[in-house]
């Protein structure tokens, strides 16, 4: 794990922890290590980044519908961490359609549907091939119509150095803004937590293609592992929104800094 917190933001803490030790005068290593604790929990907390869409606390959300895109590499688990997040809003009585806007790939299209069908979340969707734009284009007409509260845009794993799908990303995102100024209302990048400092690239990449405004670590299923969202946290201003935990559609989990931290110590 900490091979993966990076140069930069290992520095920064280091230099953060160092000045109180000497501020408050400490003297024993536990202070320290406690110390340490606080700071690494200070960088992933990040209160009010980014809440623009979850901020409201009777859990009714800022728009509606709400429109989440959801973006990453080929393999980070992103549909099945779209299913999870569409099974946790499920459960919270919202009124979920999922967009098959992935159309590069056909198994694609049916791995969101048969998801869907798990989950029981309607999915919009066309055939492989057709333009992204046009299934999210009629996914966000059909909430419209149908009332629904929150729409989840699954989309093409793509390389973030493939400068051609990036910007078909970029054209989902202006369709989107088409149909409703104020959206997409969260950007959720899904992150393989074992991905190390190439995750950091992502993060970047995706930040300036469609602004990403949250993350969600997933395959966080043991520990040692998700050190690099301290970097992203610290460098990017990105906050951590979810975590995945398993392979079933309850292994969903808002992130919580304090526990987080706590386990890579455990």
């Amino acid at each position: 794990m900490a091979a993966d917190v990076g140069v930069a933001t290992t520095a920064n803490l280091i230099e953060r922890l160092q000045a109180r030790v000497k501020d408050e005068g400490m003297k024993q290593p536990e202070q320290v290590y406690q110390t340490l604790k606080e700071e690494l929990t200070a960088i992933l907390a990040m209160e009010g980044a980014g809440d623009q869409l979850w901020s409201d606390e009777e859990g009714t959300f800022a728009a509606k519908p709400a429109v989440i895109l959801v973006v990453g590499v080929n393999g980070s688990g992103k549909t099945t961490s779209i299913a999870k997040l569409a099974w946790s809003l499920k459960a919270e009585g919202k009124r979920v359609i999922l967009a098959a806007a992935d159309t590069f790939r056909a198994a694609a299209i049916d791995q969101l549907q048969q998801w869907g069908e798990r989950v029981q979340a309607e999915v919009i969707a066309h055939q492989p091939g057709a333009d992204p734009g046009a299934v999210v284009f009629d996914a966000l007409t059909a909430a419209e119509r149908r009332n629904a509260d929150v729409v989840i845009i699954d989309t093409a794993g793509r390389l973030h150095t493939k400068v051609n799908l990036m910007e078909e990303l970029r054209k989902v995102h202006r369709v989107i803004q088409r149909k409703d100024p104020s959206g997409p209302h969260e950007v959720l990048l899904v992150l393989d937590a074992t991905t190390g400092q190439n995750a950091l690239l992502q993060a970047k990449y995706f930040t300036e293609a469609v602004q990403v405004t949250s993350l969600l670590l997933a395959k966080l299923d043991g520990t040692g592992k998700g050190g690099i969202v301290f970097a992203i946290c610290d460098q990017l201003g990105i906050p951590v929104r979810f975590v995945g935990t398993g392979e079933r559609p309850e292994d969903l989990a808002p992130f919580v800094a304090e526990d987080f931290v706590e386990a890579l110590f455990a």
